[in-house]
């Protein structure tokens, strides 16, 4: 009998286990919901945004302002996205495999230098890399704002205006469904021309008022910054799409534990109280 209490233990263990991951699926589940509809609000912004940067007719040989100047990437800075929690399967992980990669292949002469973004990162990063860390927040996720993407996108470019860095690579997960997670590696400095036929032709007989290089001081710090801004959006969703992926494969996994733990249970009562009953019968047959 001491065998069935254990099993029974175990299986009110695991039955709190479910519980407990059925809700934070259904929590993540929650969340998930309220990122997609920051996305959505937020992508009227984004589109306008290009749109005039578009308009201004930038070209990477006219170089009016310092975040548009190429130089040799003596010194790159790797924007590294994680989470601050975990039980999101491999999110965090993902993240971090690929900036230890592209840290084990950069060249020699080349000096790699960190900013992290999420606590799992910047505790791994801390703990187990000998990188300098120019950068580092945690806890943003908790009450994503727009204030972080300006903090950070203020922080990158003071440093690249300075010299101290010469490129910006981003490596975050970008959301695509709630099962889907696409890992990125993107440039964020100098700032990335992406050009349209449609800004192409939207440049012809352009005026601009102020001046087209006040516009540009003041539109490219904005643009660094929405850029920060939709990479932490994206990164919060992928985040809640794989910590609720995450939660219903190991809440299916405890409903199959529970019912191989009943079918043992059933087994092994059934098998005591058979040993009982032979044990009665052969008592009875001494007797008489």
């Amino acid at each position: 009998m001491a065998n069935l209490k254990q099993i029974k233990r175990r299986i009110a263990s695991v039955g709190s286990t479910q519980q407990i991951t059925k809700a934070m699926k259904m929590v993540a589940a929650a969340k998930l919901r309220r990122a997609q509809e920051s996305i959505t609000l937020a992508r009227p912004y984004a589109l306008r945004l290009q749109d005039v940067m578009g308009r201004l007719g930038i070209d990477r040989d006219d170089v009016s302002h310092p975040l548009l100047a190429e130089r040799e990437p003596k010194t790159v800075c790797y924007l590294v996205v994680t989470a601050d929690r975990g039980l999101c399967g491999g999110f965090n992980s993902s993240v971090i495999k690929r900036t230890l990669q592209a840290l084990v292949e950069a060249p020699r002469e080349q000096r790699s230098v960190l900013y992290c973004v999420g606590k799992k990162g910047v505790d791994y990063f801390r703990h187990h890399v000998d990188v300098e860390m120019v950068g580092k927040m945690s806890g943003v996720f908790q009450e994503l704002d727009y204030s972080a993407a300006t903090s950070i996108g203020h922080d990158l470019c003071a440093l690249y205006e300075s010299g101290k860095i010469d490129r910006v690579i981003l490596v975050f997960n970008e959301f695509k469904s709630a099962i889907q997670q696409v890992l990125h590696s993107d440039q964020l400095l100098p700032v990335p021309l992406e050009e349209t036929e449609q800004e192409t032709l939207s440049k012809v007989d352009a005026l601009f008022e102020p001046d087209r290089d006040s516009l540009l001081a003041t539109l490219l710090p904005m643009y660094v910054n929405r850029l920060v801004w939709r990479v932490l959006l994206d990164s919060y969703a992928a985040e809640q799409g794989a910590r609720m992926t995450a939660m219903e494969s190991a809440t299916d996994n405890a409903g199959e534990m529970i019912a191989r733990l009943t079918l043992q249970y059933n087994r092994s009562r059934q098998a005591a109280i058979t040993q009982e009953i032979s044990e009665i019968v052969g008592g009875a047959a001494a007797i008489q």
